[in-house]
């Protein structure tokens, strides 16, 4: 059966504190703005964030959103995973800027090492090695 489906378009991400993980996502992980956006009428901002170019991220704030269970494997979405070249130097890179890395670790199927990491709302983000 052939897929209707093309790609994944983005990830939609609402935050508790709009600087801080634009900060996050632009500064500690490198993505571009495409464009920002200011709702007045929701108070809200939309963020939209490229990788290579290639439009990835939705970032959301909204007034006093409520916290949503991450840890321990709670339903849903679970997190979102970058690949990357070099496992070792991210991690370094991350540590410089003050991020807190998990081990290392490896994945009994393909033998691929990742890591994850924290935004500022703890919501999990992985590093899979090509």
């Amino acid at each position: 059966m052939t897929s209707m489906l093309n790609r994944v378009h983005h990830t939609s991400i609402i935050c508790s504190d709009y600087k801080k993980s634009k900060h996050f996502y632009t500064e500690i992980l490198g993505l571009k703005v495409l464009r920002e956006t200011y709702r007045k009428e929701r108070d809200s901002y939309k963020l939209d964030l490229a990788l290579h170019g290639q439009y990835v991220i939705e970032l959301f704030s909204f007034p006093n959103p409520p916290a949503r269970p991450s840890r321990p494997e709670a339903a849903g979405l679970r997190h979102i995973a970058f690949e990357v070249e070099d496992l070792l130097m991210v991690c370094e890179l991350l540590k410089k800027r003050n991020v807190a890395v998990e081990p290392i670790r490896v994945d009994e199927n393909t033998n691929k090492r990742f890591t994850f990491i924290a935004d500022p709302d703890d919501l999990p983000i992985e590093f899979y090695e090509r």
